[in-house]
């Protein structure tokens, strides 16, 4: 019976080599398979955030629009630029903020 123990010890010995290399294996495809699903998360949330500065960005625009719709008198923008010694551009775009509000425009500078 030498020889049937001898078999039996070498496929014991097979059969622990197999179980390692399907561990190893199993190692490797796990690995892969993590980073695979990091890649689709990367891509998930580069396209959320492409999704969200195009949001901002049209926000931008539609406020830029109402802003250029507000009246204002060009006298208003001087006198708010003279007195408080401001660039005609910050006043302008304050004074449209305020809709044209000359008073809560240089009250609110004032802050």
């Amino acid at each position: 019976m030498g020889a049937a123990e001898e078999v039996i010890e070498a496929r014991a010995v097979d059969s622990k080599d197999l179980q390692q290399q399907s561990k190893a294996f199993d190692k490797l495809t796990d690995h892969v398979e993590d980073r695979q699903l990091n890649s689709v998360r990367v891509q998930e949330a580069m396209a959320s955030i492409a999704a969200s500065a195009e949001a901002d960005w049209n926000a931008m625009k539609m406020r830029e629009k109402e802003l250029a719709a507000v009246k204002i008198k060009p006298a208003d923008v001087d006198i708010i630029a003279n007195e408080l010694e401001l660039d005609k551009k910050v006043a302008e775009r304050t004074l449209r903020e305020h809709k044209g509000d000359a008073v809560a425009a240089i009250r609110s500078l004032l802050r």
